[in-house]
C-alpha cells in the first residue's frame, strides 16, 4: 500500500529546522510563495512574542523537486533559524556548554518528565525540542500536501472560534468566506472571521499580557471538496476520524479535539443530531453536517470539520511555582521568550496537520506514482461511486 510519511529534526535555536516527507507522487507542481505564506501565516497574530520579530521563515527545498516539480523521491524542506547566530555558544553541536543550565523546570511543559526521561543534566536538552517551534516545518509540509490536494480539487483551511473566554457569533461568519492560505496576512490579526469578537478577544489577550499571563482558545479546520469514502470502517487504525484527531492531539499545547458537532452530541437526542439523508434524482445530500463530513471512519462527502482547543501557554512571564531539579528545592519556574497567545498560529499548524493527513489518506487508496495517474484514479472512483448504486 502507498503511502506518506513525514519526520521533522532541528532545535528551537538550532541552525535551522528540518523535514523529510516521502510518498508523493511525481509530477506534482510546487509554488514556494505559497508555503512561505503559510509559514508568514503561522508566525503571525496578536499577542505573539519577540521570537516572531526575529525570525522571517523561508523554506527551502533541497531534494526530490526539479524546476518546480516533485520528482517522486524524497522532499527535504529546511527552515534556517535567524536567532541561532545570538545561540552559538549554547547550542553548538560539539565543543563545551557555555552559560548556565536550565534548571528551574516549568509547568504544563515537557520540561521535567523528560529531563528524568532522557537522563540529562540540563533542561535546555528538553525545551529546545518539545518548543512549538518545530512547528514550522509541520507548516512547510502542511504547505506541499494542500498543493497536492488542490490538484484534486480539495482546499483545507482554519478559523480561530474562541480566544480567553471570547467566541464568535457563528451567524456572524460564513464557511464559505474563511480562506486560509488566500486571506490577507495581518500581523495582528487572529485569523478570526468574526471581527467584532476578533476586537474584543484582543482586549482579552491586552489584559493578560498587562499581568504577565497567557491565554488559550479553540480553532477549526475545514476541508472542502473531500471525495467519500476515504478512510475505513475495517480496521480501527484506518478510521479516518481517529487519525485527524491523533494529528491534531500530537500538535503542541493542544488539550482536545472534536469532529462536527463533537461534545454537543452529548446535550441532544439521536433525533436532533443525525444528518438526515435526501435524495435529488440519483443525487444523496443531507441538510445538515454535524457528523463533520465523517461517517464510521470515512468521509461521507461532506465538509470535513475539526476543531481543537489550545491551553494557555505555560511558559508565563508571572513564573509559577515550580521545583529545581539539581537543588531539589522549590523555585519559579525559569522564564523564555514567549507569547501571550498563539491560537491563531495553532490554527495554521491545525490546517497542517489535517492537509496532511487527508493527503496521506488519499495516496492511500489512490495510489500512483506520478499524479497523472492518481488524478486519473480519483476521477475514475468518482464517477463509479456516482453512478454505481
Amino acid at each position: 500500500m502507498s503511502t506518506l510519511r513525514f519526520l521533522t529534526a532541528g532545535e528551537s535555536h538550532g541552525p535551522s529546522l528540518t523535514a523529510i516527507l516521502e510518498g508523493l507522487p511525481a509530477g506534482l507542481k510546487l509554488d514556494l510563495a505559497r508555503i512561505d505564506r503559510d509559514l508568514a501565516r503561522r508566525q503571525q497574530g496578536y499577542g505573539r512574542g519577540g521570537r516572531m520579530k526575529i525570525e522571517k521563515d523561508h523554506i527551502d527545498i533541497l531534494s526530490g523537486v526539479r524546476f518546480g516539480e516533485t520528482l517522486g523521491g524524497p522532499v527535504s524542506l529546511s527552515v534556517r533559524n535567524r536567532d541561532f547566530e545570538h545561540w552559538t555558544d549554547r547550542m553548538a553541536a560539539f565543543g563545551n556548554p557555555a552559560g548556565e543550565a536550565v534548571t528551574a523546570a516549568r509547568p504544563g511543559h515537557a520540561d521535567l518528565t523528560g529531563y528524568k526521561k532522557y537522563a540529562r543534566k540540563d533542561i535546555r536538552d528538553i525545551l529546545e525540542r518539545s518548543s512549538a517551534r518545530e512547528t514550522t516545518m509541520r507548516v512547510a509540509v502542511g504547505g506541499v500536501c494542500k498543493a497536492f490536494l488542490r490538484a484534486l480539487g480539495i482546499t483545507v483551511v482554519s478559523h480561530v472560534t474562541k480566544i480567553g473566554g471570547v467566541a464568535i457569533d457563528p451567524s456572524h461568519v460564513d464557511p464559505a468566506d474563511i480562506l486560509g492560505t488566500d486571506a490577507l496576512l495581518d500581523p495582528d490579526g487572529l485569523n478570526c472571521y468574526d471581527k467584532d469578537a476578533e476586537e474584543r478577544m484582543k482586549e482579552r489577550i491586552r489584559a493578560a499580557m498587562a499581568a504577565g499571563d497567557t491565554l488559550g482558545g479553540t480553532f477549526e479546520v475545514l476541508a472542502r471538496g473531500v471525495p467519500l469514502g476515504l478512510g475505513s470502517h475495517i480496521q480501527w487504525d484506518r478510521r479516518l476520524d481517529a487519525r485527524l484527531a491523533g494529528a491534531m492531539m500530537s500538535i503542541q499545547a493542544i488539550k482536545g479535539v472534536e469532529i462536527g458537532a463533537g461534545f454537543a452530541y452529548a446535550d441532544q437526542p439521536g433525533s436532533a443530531m443525525h444528518d438526515e439523508m435526501y435524495i435529488d434524482g440519483t443525487h444523496v445530500y443531507r441538510k445538515t453536517n454535524r457528523a463533520g463530513g465523517l461517517e464510521g471512519g470515512m468521509t461521507n462527502g461532506e465538509p470535513v470539520i475539526v476543531r481543537a482547543v489550545m491551553k494557555p501557554i505555560p511558559t508565563l512571564m508571572q513564573p509559577l511555582h515550580s521545583v529545581d531539579v539539581m537543588k531539589k528545592e522549590p523555585v519559579l519556574a525559569c522564564k523564555e521568550r514567549s507569547d501571550a497567545c498563539a491560537v491563531s498560529a495553532a490554527s495554521v499548524v491545525g490546517e497542517a496537520m489535517v492537509a496532511f493527513v487527508l493527503a496521506q489518506a488519499v495516496i492511500e487508496k489512490f495510489g500512483g506514482d506520478a499524479m497523472v495517474d492518481v488524478l486519473a484514479a480519483v476521477n475514475a472512483y468518482k464517477k463509479r461511486v456516482e453512478e454505481d448504486w
